[in-house]
């Protein structure tokens, strides 16, 4: 049994709904930050890093919501949501995976850490500026990725278009808007997936 362990409203939706676009079992263990479950001694041992999410099966542990991403899809080849390894779309596919990760994600991150994640006297709200106009770049470079294309690699949803959408919702959720109607357009392909709207209905009721 796969057992995904996170918080709600987070990168552990990415999990969910992978799991949710494969019709794979899983029970979703939602922990609860504020009575410090992400530090208690048998989540560490899990991910000693105390982040979410983080996939078990049995004695496999995983964690990175890219990775476990990739891991659950490359279960189900047949549904097609990670290209076949060792091909140039597996090629592309990761290097979507990683750039929303890396580039895409990496300034709303910044913005979270300084407006409510770090402890008070730590933020620097002079950074947010900076970071905005960091993600209306990498908003850009997936504009023209994108192109005319429905989807970013090949002609199907995979899951370097669930890590780039759900990048995406969380600009949404903090306002930081974007430029291109592409983009726009592209967001609300992938943000009105079934499978989407089943992994937040089943990470509110657990």
């Amino acid at each position: 049994m796969i057992t995904i362990h996170g918080l709600k409203q987070s990168r552990a939706m990415r999990a969910t709904w992978a799991c949710e676009e494969l019709g794979l079992d899983y029970t979703f263990r939602a922990l609860n930050a504020m009575q410090g479950e992400l530090r208690s001694p048998d989540f560490l041992a899990l991910n000693p890093g105390g982040k979410v999410p983080t996939l078990v099966e049995d004695d496999f542990v995983l964690t990175e919501s890219g990775a476990i991403v990739t891991y659950l899809a490359d279960k189900r080849p047949e549904a097609g949501l990670a290209p076949k390894p060792g091909t140039p779309e597996r090629a592309k596919y990761l290097q979507w995976v990683l750039f929303g990760l890396t580039e895409l994600e990496q300034p709303l991150w910044t913005i979270s850490k300084h407006t409510f994640a770090l402890p008070e006297k730590l933020r620097v709200p002079a950074v947010i500026p900076t970071a905005k106009k960091e993600f209306l770049r990498a908003a850009a470079v997936l504009a023209e990725g994108l192109g005319d294309r429905e989807w970013l690699v090949g002609d199907a949803f995979t899951g370097a278009d669930l890590i780039v959408g759900h990048t995406l919702a969380w600009a949404r959720a903090f306002s930081v808007p974007w430029e291109q109607p592409t983009v726009d357009n592209y967001a609300e392909r992938v943000l009105s997936r079934p499978a989407l709207a089943r992994a937040n209905a089943r990470e509110q009721a657990a």
